[in-house]
């Protein structure tokens, strides 16, 4: 697909529409209903071009939303940029994709994890746990980990759905990756019982996090 135009590519996703995956994606919260394995085969066939993702972004589609992450350029946009994009983000899924995808490989991330970790509205500070997560597993020099679970140990119980399931995966990221954390990690887990009776598929480690440290540590060890 060379020269695609935002109109092509937009009728395009409406012809993948599929009404039955629509209705699972929305009980997550999602309005698309494109799979996503048709998504990201569209994405490699249209490649890195980022024009045409800041036209997709504008559109307000998750469809194409999610699209524009998977060919922007990561590292184009300016950190006010992508402020304005995950307050845009209404869904979890771009919000997620957006995240894993964009934020992580800007040069501003870590700036905007410091500025989002102490924002007010629950779900843009759930970004900034889910990036103070990254960093606490592949980057943990200068975070004060002690700091952090302080932080878990007061707020995580009450918090938000998305924010609370940020530190949730924080805490048990402390708990996999830093051993001498880990036994305090584990107890604030016990002692809060968040996500205890999350319904785990067969097979799936389940999130609440003294079971999740446990078998991530357990597997590093074998």
């Amino acid at each position: 697909m060379t020269e695609a135009t935002v109109a092509g590519v937009m009728a395009e996703l409406a012809g993948l529409q599929d009404p039955k995956i629509r209705e699972v994606n929305e009980r997550h919260g999602d309005d698309h209903g494109v799979n996503l394995g048709k998504l990201r085969a569209l994405a490699k066939r249209l490649k890195t071009q980022h024009e045409l993702a800041c036209g997709l972004w504008g559109t307000d589609d998750s469809a194409a939303r999610l699209l524009a992450l998977l060919i922007c350029r990561p590292k184009a946009f300016e950190r006010d940029e992508l402020d304005a994009m995950l307050r845009e983000a209404r869904t979890p899924k771009v919000h997620d994709w957006l995240v894993s995808y964009v934020v992580k490989k800007n040069p501003h991330c870590e700036e905007l994890r410091l500025a989002w970790s102490a924002d007010p509205d629950p779900v843009v500070a759930s970004a900034g746990w889910a990036l103070t997560a990254e960093r606490v597993a592949k980057k943990p020099e200068g975070l004060d980990l002690a700091a952090l679970l302080d932080v878990i140990e007061a707020e995580m119980r009450d918090a938000p759905d998305r924010l609370q399931w940020a530190m949730n995966t924080c805490l048990a990221q402390i708990g996999i990756e830093h051993a001498d954390h880990r036994a305090r990690a584990i107890d604030i887990g016990e002692r809060l019982q968040v996500l205890k009776d999350y319904p785990t598929p067969p097979n799936c480690t389940s999130p609440f996090a003294p079971i999740w440290i446990t078998e991530m540590v357990s597997r590093k060890q074998q």
